[in-house]
């Protein structure tokens, strides 16, 4: 399947906190660096209020990370939910880590801050299934930074890869065109050690922080994931 160039509407929920968005730029820009520059990006700021007019302004979205929680009574939640709605089934959409959590909300399930506490550092997951834009891989490992979960799944998901700590940890839905994963594929490691050192002491204990850190020095799919994500937006556009 021959990779086309994409109009991708960048749904950007939050922002690298302090210095770090100077240093790292935006999660919008995080996510063209991760794609690529073979398509053309239009990001939105959803925090402010801003979301496309219509889904079909853009080929396909991204629903970014943010420290907010999809249950916060934020004036932009519940429009977010309201376009990722309308646009599913109709313009291809992929969710990460908040964008995962946003998403199956808006599809019928449930996220919850977890009692199992911070999943941050190098994260594995297992498939379990294989759709047909993914390769032979039997584990994926890629940073993450997480509290809060999809603790239901929402009726129409399927679980395509997960852990003991995250087990709805990528998801399909087929009905909506969509996937989402908790993990970052986004995050470098420099900016993932950037945001643990960031959050020493306040959100991680030291050991935590330093054990996390150490995580990030090991090899890491996030090319993979890039080329997942590519191979799942060709495959929802040209069908």
């Amino acid at each position: 399947m021959t990779a086309r160039a994409l109009k991708i509407g960048l749904l950007e929920t939050g922002e690298p906190p302090g210095a770090l968005k100077a240093t790292f730029g935006g999660y919008g820009s995080m996510f063209e660096a991760l794609l690529g520059d073979g398509h053309a990006y239009r990001t939105y700021d959803v925090q402010r209020g801003v979301l496309p007019a219509h889904p079909g302004d853009n080929d396909a979205y991204v629903i970014t990370g943010s420290s907010a929680g999809v249950y916060d009574p934020l004036p932009w939640i519940e429009p977010l939910k309201a376009f990722l709605r309308a646009a599913g089934g109709q313009t291809p959409l992929v969710g990460v880590c908040f964008g995962h959590q946003v998403m199956a909300e808006a599809f019928g399930g449930k996220v919850e801050k977890s009692a199992k506490g911070w999943g941050v550092g190098l994260q594995a997951y297992t498939v379990a299934e294989r759709a047909p834009w993914m390769d032979g891989a039997a584990q994926v490992a890629v940073p993450g930074s997480h509290q809060d979960q999809v603790v239901d799944l929402p009726p129409t998901a399927r679980v395509l890869a997960g852990s003991a700590f995250t087990p709805y940890g990528i998801l399909a839905y087929e009905d909506a065109r969509a996937i989402s994963m908790q993990f970052h594929p986004e995050f470098s490691p420099d900016y993932a050690k950037a945001l643990i050192e960031a959050r020493r002491g306040t959100r991680y204990t030291d050991p935590q922080a330093d054990a996390a850190i150490a995580s990030l020095d090991g090899p890491n799919d996030r090319a993979r994931m890039a080329d997942w994500i590519g191979r799942f937006l060709t495959q929802e556009t040209t069908r």
